[in-house]
């Protein structure tokens, strides 16, 4: 896959917003990789900000519907992984500043 793909698939899960937080999936830092295939597969590993998350089927919902506007995803998978777990250090700086979470 290529690196103009890869951003493409990384900008489309910005557009997923945590409920809880307000703050996308990408800038909290759970999303940990995504990956297409040749037959247009894309797996999304991410975690959950905590384990039993109530909204982790709503998350799931909304990562596949934001990569399927993209002509080279023809089907979505979400690996939800809790190793490595997910600390406010994986956040970025834009996430931090917009929760009050100091640098």
């Amino acid at each position: 896959m290529d690196e103009a793909l890869k951003e493409n698939l990384m900008g489309a899960l910005e557009n997923v917003i945590d409920p809880e937080l307000g703050i996308d999936i990408v800038n909290l830092g759970l999303v940990y990789d995504a990956e297409l295939n040749d037959e247009g597969l894309c797996t999304v590993t991410m975690t959950l900000t905590a384990m039993g998350c109530p909204l982790s089927a709503h998350i799931e919902r909304d990562v596949k519907f934001a990569l399927s506007d993209i002509p080279e995803v023809k089907e979505t998978e979400v690996n939800i992984v809790w190793n490595p777990p997910w600390s406010k250090e994986k956040m970025s700086r834009y996430a931090k500043i917009a929760l009050g979470i100091p640098d």
